[in-house]
């Protein structure tokens, strides 16, 4: 996990938003809550989040979601633009001491994982969101707040689900220290 802006991460972000934008169009499925999805977007900004870091995830979120909102929707919707950056920030902050790229990626470092995604989420679209909602563009409380609690639900499961089978698929890609793969490509 890098905390600095290398060229390897700035390009991380520009696909990662890319594909955040595809993903947000193509990889959802309507939740039954007026515009609420079951998105799988999230699993990636994870991903993407715990293995680029911080600054990487929120930019992700950030860009990804305000490109997706304006080419799908017209303008993004930036109460949730803002926490999908929110998201992606403290993913990334809060399992930086995961590193993936070392082929680590056990028990130990799932419960981490799921424990850091499950309350960002819950902060983000239970309290953030709504709250911005009606912030911003003075939206019914009623409203908001189910919505955020599905997105925050559908979220939590999807970032549980494909974002742990994505983080330990790549994890095993990567070589454990000490391990003679490892010591071969020094």
């Amino acid at each position: 996990m890098e905390n600095k802006l290398t060229t390897k991460t700035i390009v991380a972000i520009g696909i990662g938003a890319a594909i955040f934008v595809i993903l947000g169009r193509f990889g959802s499925i309507p939740a039954g809550i007026p515009n609420t999805n079951i998105e799988t977007s999230y699993a990636f900004l994870a991903l993407m989040a715990v293995i680029f870091g911080p600054i990487a995830g929120g930019l992700i979120g950030l860009i990804g979601h305000s490109l997706k909102d304006a080419i799908f929707y017209g303008s993004p919707w930036w109460s949730w633009v803002i926490v999908s950056a929110f998201v992606g920030l403290l993913i990334g902050f809060l399992t930086r001491k995961i590193n993936v790229e070392e082929g680590e990626f056990g028990k130990k470092q799932i419960i981490s994982f799921n424990a850091a995604q499950v309350v960002v989420q819950l902060i983000g679209w239970v309290v953030i969101a709504p709250t911005l909602d009606i912030l911003i563009y003075a939206e019914p409380a009623n409203k908001v707040y189910v919505q955020g609690i599905v997105a925050a639900l559908s979220n939590i499961v999807t970032v549980g689900v494909i974002g742990t089978f994505l983080l330990a698929a790549y994890a095993k890609t990567r070589s454990k220290t000490g391990s003679l793969r490892k010591e071969e490509t020094l």
